[in-house]
């Protein structure tokens, strides 16, 4: 599919950017770049942090300012319904990184362990309070470059 304008045309699937509301930018920022050690962007400006996540980017912006932009309340807690993951290659590192999740400032929510789908997960929340899941699934490895390909 082709990006351009017609009204007939259905979008490639495609996902670009993840941007997280966060209540504090310099903490975010310093639990991804110091914490996890995640590059960030010489793009990154004023109140948005971008980082290269393969082929997708991860940006961090306040949360007010990101929900005023989206025109809806930034008001809320609790689950919002969805969560991020992190594959790994082996088993052993799905503990490994919770440990350095944890070590940054981040919450484990659910420790490593098998998954009734036949692989191994656990879960951390980062300052903010968003969910990521880190797992290791034997039934799709990643590829060379780190990215997951579906069959």
């Amino acid at each position: 599919m082709t990006d351009r304008s017609d009204a007939t045309m259905k979008p490639a699937p495609r996902l670009n950017i993840v941007t997280l509301g966060v209540a504090d930018l310099a903490r975010a920022r310093a639990f991804y770049e110091d914490g996890l050690g995640w590059p960030v962007s010489p793009a990154s400006q004023g109140d948005i942090v971008f980082i290269q996540l393969g082929a997708v980017v991860l940006s961090l912006h306040p949360r007010a300012a990101l929900a005023a932009d989206a025109t809806v309340s930034d008001k809320g807690a609790g689950f919002a319904g969805i969560t991020l993951a992190h594959n790994v290659r082996d088993k052993a590192d799905v503990a490994a990184v919770l440990r350095a999740a944890e070590a940054a400032g981040g919450r484990i929510v659910k420790p490593a362990q098998d998954a009734h789908w036949g692989g191994h997960s656990g879960y951390f929340a980062d300052p903010d309070g968003h969910l990521w899941e880190v797992a290791w699934n034997p039934f799709i490895p990643l590829d060379a470059d780190g990215a997951l390909r579906l069959p």
